[in-house]
């Protein structure tokens, strides 16, 4: 199904070319002022550059082609006008907008078309370090990275997402050599067990002295050693680090199971190492690879830079891999194993380096295809109202299952002061949890990405104004109404999903004569462009947005219209249809962000 937008940029790129001009400068947009119209083009005063003509000339010239241009057989526009200097002010007809609805209501994917070539992505986001708590720090990675995951996959491709753990590092040694220090090498031992003894053993490692000097120098070394022979294959070690990783990632699982984001590999540094010593050797054959003060180096500096870039560190002067050495061994499995188009990596964006560093040793040692896509999402930092990142009344980094739950607690106040007694205990509960993932995913998500954010839970837990539960609120609105429309008339209703699946396409969608009506039936039609746009730009804040206006419009639109009152049948039913088809775009958008609504607020 063509989108809205292309229907009007294709009928405007027309009436340039039927006036005599380039018809690439009939590009269309969303109006900046709403207020004047609904979309606008600019391409006149571009024009006016190229022709040597007044740009009101060139207007007026595109809009007499406009008026009466029609699209299967239905007009366009109910207005084209050039206004000064020579804009092209544009709104839909009514005619036009309810043909395209009444498509998108019986379309099941609402006019969403998917790729037609649909490409392999990999969606390396997470970034969990085995036998540590997850805290807040990991919250926009695993929010972001899902939402990026399920855009992906909405738009017909097929998705992998790795968590890619920190496996294989010094905290394995640490762990090992506190184990035998306290004499429980080789037994059992649980998650808490391991929170506490991976603190206790860095802080030993670390601890120094009034002279600067290690106060356990001895534990330090023998947790280095513990580490390379981990590496190098001693059986003893490896069992435990097997048992080590059970027991984390049972954890890990929970903990990202409570945010809803799901990994479809659980692969970690470790996976990458038997690919190490091959790639070292190819980078060094292919003359890429050189010694620079006992460190193994690459350049990785372009022409086009504006300044010179340091050289990516491949193996350290005692031998030692380094980050960059792990993921170019992740991306040759990777290759291997699973032969994708495109990586989209999401991380802290203080990485940026480490990810260009990588990036361009991969393609220069041909470990991708040319033609492979290398994308990195940089995000911002989740800060407190101090506008410092975010920590414990203490000082300290808050665990993420805290933030979980004092959200939720949050909401659930919220929830005993609006509804009392009306709401079972139970319900309450359940509920809460719900209202507050969307709280806590929406209020990082609304959020572009690459911004530094502060976190603040009165606003996020909100029922009013831009955030998760008002926009959850809005679509258990929507139900309230379907739920009545349907006792009324005497049909069955198990629950919303079920009603509108079995009802949507009932009913024909009429142009509405009210603004406010108006304007919500234009942002309807705008679904799947906006869709399109975020995934083309990775930018799942402008689903928020968009989701955000569909919000405010239909509560615009429930204020100032008697929806079951309606006495004309065909209005009413088409108020019904409205309904459905903004249920339907609210549910399939947040779901998308990686979060439900729940039957009642």
């Amino acid at each position: 199904m063509n989108t809205i937008q292309n229907i009007i940029s294709d009928a405007v790129k027309t009436g340039f070319a039927l006036a005599g001009y380039d018809r690439e400068l009939g590009r269309v947009s969303i109006s900046n002022r709403p207020d004047l119209c609904e979309y606008q083009s600019n391409g006149a005063m571009a024009g006016a550059k190229k022709y040597h003509q007044k740009p009101m000339d060139i207007a007026n010239a595109v809009v007499s082609h406009l008026v009466d241009m029609k699209y299967e057989e239905v007009q366009i526009f109910s207005r084209a006008e050039a206004v000064m200097p020579g804009f092209i002010n544009l709104n839909l007809s009514g005619e036009l907008l309810g043909m395209y609805l009444n498509d998108m209501n019986h379309d099941p994917a609402m006019g969403l078309e998917q790729n037609k070539t649909p490409k392999t992505i990999i969606v390396d986001y997470g970034g969990a370090n085995v036998a540590k708590p997850l805290h807040v720090g990991h919250l926009r990675s695993a929010v972001i990275g899902e939402a990026i995951k399920r855009m992906a996959a909405k738009m017909g491709n097929k998705v992998i997402g790795d968590v890619h753990l920190g496996d294989w590092g010094l905290q394995m040694g640490l762990i090992i050599a506190e184990l035998e220090d306290r004499g429980k090498l080789g037994e059992d031992f649980t998650i808490s067990e391991l929170e506490e003894i991976y603190p206790y053993a860095s802080q030993k490692a670390k601890e120094k002295d009034d002279n600067g000097n290690l106060v356990n120098a001895a534990f330090a070394e023998r947790a280095h050693e513990a580490t390379r022979k981990l590496q190098q294959g001693d059986p003893v070690y490896h069992k435990v680090w097997e048992q080590i990783m059970r027991v984390s990632v049972a954890d890990l699982k929970k903990n990202y199971d409570n945010l809803d984001v799901h990994f479809d590999l659980w692969k970690g540094e470790s996976d990458a190492e038997p690919y190490i010593p091959g790639l070292i050797r190819e980078l060094e054959d292919k003359g890429l690879a050189y010694e620079s003060q006992g460190a193994l180096v690459v350049d990785i500096t372009e022409p086009s830079d504006p300044k010179e870039l340091p050289p990516c560190m491949i193996r350290k002067s005692d031998g030692a891999s380094l980050y960059a050495t792990s993921d170019l061994g992740t991306i040759i499995e990777r290759e291997k194993l699973y032969h994708p188009d495109a990586y989209i990596y999401v991380a802290d964006s203080r990485q940026s380096l480490h990810y260009t560093q990588f990036f361009r040793v991969a393609r220069k040692a041909g470990f991708v295809k040319p033609e492979t896509g290398l994308t990195f999402i940089g995000f911002g930092t989740m800060n407190g109202k101090d506008g410092k990142p975010f920590k414990t009344r203490e000082g300290g980094v808050l665990r993420l299952e805290t933030l979980i739950r004092e959200t939720n607690d949050k909401v659930l106040e919220r929830i005993r002061e609006s509804r009392g007694e009306d709401m079972s205990g139970a319900e309450a509960e359940a509920n809460a949890k719900i209202i507050g993932l969307a709280a806590l995913k929406y209020g990082d998500l609304s959020n572009q990405a690459t911004k530094d954010y502060v976190f603040d839970l009165d606003k996020f837990t909100s029922f009013e104004g831009n955030t998760g539960p008002y926009i959850l609120y809005t679509i258990v609105r929507i139900g309230s109404i379907l739920r009545k429309y349907a006792e009324a008339a005497g049909l069955s209703y198990a629950d919303t999903e079920s009603f509108v699946r079995e009802h949507a396409g009932d009913f024909r969608i009429l142009p509405m004569e009210d603004k406010s009506g108006r304007d919500l039936e234009t942002l309807l039609a705008r679904y799947q462009d906006e869709l399109c746009n975020a995934w083309t730009e990775l930018a799942p804040h402008k689903i928020c947005t968009y989701i955000y206006e569909i919000s405010n419009s239909f509560n615009s639109f429930y204020h100032n219209v008697k929806i079951l009152a309606e006495e004309d049948t065909a209005k009413k039913q088409s108020y019904l249809a409205v309904l459905m088809l903004t249920w339907r775009i609210l549910t399939s958008c947040i779901h998308v962000l990686g979060f439900n609504a729940p039957e009642r607020m």
